[in-house]
């Protein structure tokens, strides 16, 4: 009888230093994981280039894209990605960036962006360039551009896409603190 409590207190005994070092073993892969997933989008590029900012912007068939609101700070350089990764093609569902000017009617930018853009590509037209900060070309299904700009002063900007039809859906807030 004896013997079969201490066989007991030693099997219990060492389930539960086998329960702990499964824990920390759970513990350690854990906080791994979460090491190698947290990664900011919005981080600078490389230690001497601090002053950039990255942003990766993804528009999809479904015209939407995946960041209704992008914050940065004032004056920094941005350098901005947008990846189209949808299949359809640029004349059909094209995609751009085009930031505009504080105080741009967004409606009225697009209508006029769409009666007077050119088919396939459906660029800014050269008339409104005054109303934008930045812009991308338009870009089609699996196409990826990326562009470079001086954030602007601390304030809410508007960001579209000026493809036909899409500026409704599309659309987003640049906030620069």
């Amino acid at each position: 009888m004896k013997k079969l409590k201490q066989l007991s207190v030693a099997a219990i005994a060492g389930m539960m230093m086998v329960a702990c070092g499964q824990n920390k073993t759970e513990e350690q892969v854990s906080t791994t994981a979460e090491t190698e997933t947290v990664t900011p989008v919005e981080q600078p590029a490389a230690a001497q280039d601090q002053d950039t900012i990255e942003v990766a912007l993804n528009a999809e068939d479904a015209m939407k894209f995946d960041k209704s609101e992008i914050k940065v700070p004032a004056g920094k350089l941005i350098r901005l990605t947008l990846h189209h990764v949808g299949k359809l093609p640029k004349s059909s569902m094209g995609h751009n960036f085009v930031l505009l000017k504080q105080g741009t009617d967004v409606t009225a930018f697009a209508t006029k962006a769409v009666q007077e853009g050119k088919a396939p590509d459906f660029e800014v037209p050269e008339s409104l360039l005054p109303e934008v900060i930045a812009h991308t070309k338009t870009i089609g299904g699996g196409e990826s551009v990326t562009i470079e700009f001086t954030a602007p002063e601390a304030g809410t900007y508007d960001y579209i896409c000026s493809f036909p039809g899409h500026a409704a859906m599309m659309n987003g807030k640049l906030i620069v603190e």
